[in-house]
């Protein structure tokens, strides 16, 4: 070894020692080679595919497949997809259930196949002509009642948003009031009606509670003043209105499904089939929401344009459901709350929350028919009772929280 040979160290088991590298001899001449640094037990090692028997990674339960096909991307959840296919299940149940109770008893075997076109003509026509008609308006109004609570939940991180609350149905119910009772329809109909109305009293919750962008607490705050107006000026138009268009405006606005007929089941059908997938779709960016404004806007999300996008197929779907079916009571706020529950999700799922909300309407609206026999009772009634305690358990649960949701 020479005075110029450099020393380098590798580790033994006694810890590091010095080696004098070895010379090869290349195609310029003899070259120096540093050894290869050996690892010892100071250090940690690496773990190959010949070192030792493998230990197998524990199974996780229930993990969510990831998918990716440009542009669309998502999370597929074992559990949500099982309670969304037994909530199926559930609405195809209660629709038959629905069709084949009444003065004439139709078996359900005869409703499924009823319902599919065949069986015989009498059975068809009280099938699809008399009683579907309504079975249908129920089942698409509890759609757009659980996806628009949901999305508004969402929206506002907080699980009391809801229409109901936020002056969405109630600015729904003026508008069809006012043309009920004072003849301002101009020919646009309920449906028109409750849109201009659902649409008018969201501009007005939006405009206020803008501060330099809005934030859930205050459409919150302020949808609750706007709904108490909504329900002031409801009020004085059936002071004002005369007793048969009083008694007519009064019977809507409880929620009922009595009489109900293609006119009213067709444009709310042709409605959720815009706003359903726009749901959807919207749905996978309002999640970042929930993380907060400060880390949605981090994460490139534009806050206040997905907001407003939010509130808007939110209105859509409330204003088609009440125009269709009345402001049937607490279906918009209970669902979402049950379908999150169901799925064990960190927030309402728009779709499991929809058919949560028309298996509500539809079982609510047997039990109206058929609790007091003889007489229908306005499927509003029974969502309120039924309701009410939803919404006093949330209450605690938010109180216990300290939050505000």
């Amino acid at each position: 070894m020479t005075p110029d040979t450099p020393l380098s160290k590798t580790t033994g088991p006694d810890g590091p020692t010095d080696t004098v590298p070895e010379k090869t001899t290349g195609p310029d001449g003899p070259t120096d080679t540093v050894p290869e640094k050996t690892t010892g037990p100071a250090e940690s090692t690496r773990t190959t595919a010949t070192t030792g028997p493998r230990t197998p990674l524990p199974k996780a339960a229930a993990r969510p497949f990831r998918l990716a096909f440009p542009p669309l991307s998502g999370t597929l959840r074992p559990r949500q997809l099982a309670v969304t296919a037994g909530l199926v299940v559930a609405v195809f149940a209660a629709l038959c259930w629905h069709v084949s109770i009444g003065e004439y008893g139709i078996p359900l075997a005869d409703v499924a196949r009823a319902l599919t076109g065949s069986g015989d003509a009498g059975t068809l026509l009280v099938v699809q002509e008399l009683r579907l008609p309504r079975a249908m308006t129920g089942l698409l109004a509890g759609i757009a009642f659980g996806m628009s609570g949901a999305l508004l939940q969402t929206m506002t991180r907080n699980p009391l948003a809801s229409p109901d609350m936020i002056g969405l149905t109630q600015g729904a119910g003026t508008a069809v009031v006012a043309g009920i009772v004072l003849g301002w329809d101009f020919g646009l109909g309920t449906q028109a009606l409750g849109l201009f109305g659902a649409l008018a009293s969201a501009l007005i919750v939006y405009g206020l509670a803008w501060r330099r962008g809005t934030t859930g607490y205050r459409i919150i705050l302020v949808g609750i003043g706007v709904s108490w107006i909504c329900l002031s000026a409801t009020d004085y138009l059936l002071a004002r209105g005369g007793r048969f268009q009083a008694q007519a405006a009064l019977g809507w606005l409880v929620g009922n499904l009595n009489g109900r007929d293609w006119q009213q089941a067709e444009p709310l059908a042709y409605a959720l089939a815009v706003l359903v997938p726009a749901a959807l779709l919207i749905g996978r960016l309002m999640r970042t929401l929930q993380l907060g404004d400060d880390v949605a806007k981090g994460l490139g999300t534009r806050v206040q344009t997905v907001r407003l996008t939010v509130l808007l197929t939110g209105v859509g779907l409330v204003a088609f459901a009440t125009a269709a079916a009345g402001p049937v009571a607490f279906v918009a706020l209970a669902a979402p709350q049950i379908a999150q529950r169901l799925c064990r999700t960190a927030w309402p799922p728009p779709l499991a929350a929809g058919l949560t909300g028309a298996f509500v309407v539809l079982a609510s609206d047997v039990v109206a028919r058929e609790l007091i026999p003889g007489t229908e009772l306005p499927v509003g009634i029974i969502t309120g009772v039924l309701g009410a305690p939803v919404l006093l358990w949330l209450l605690i649960r938010v109180n216990r929280a300290g939050s505000g949701g």
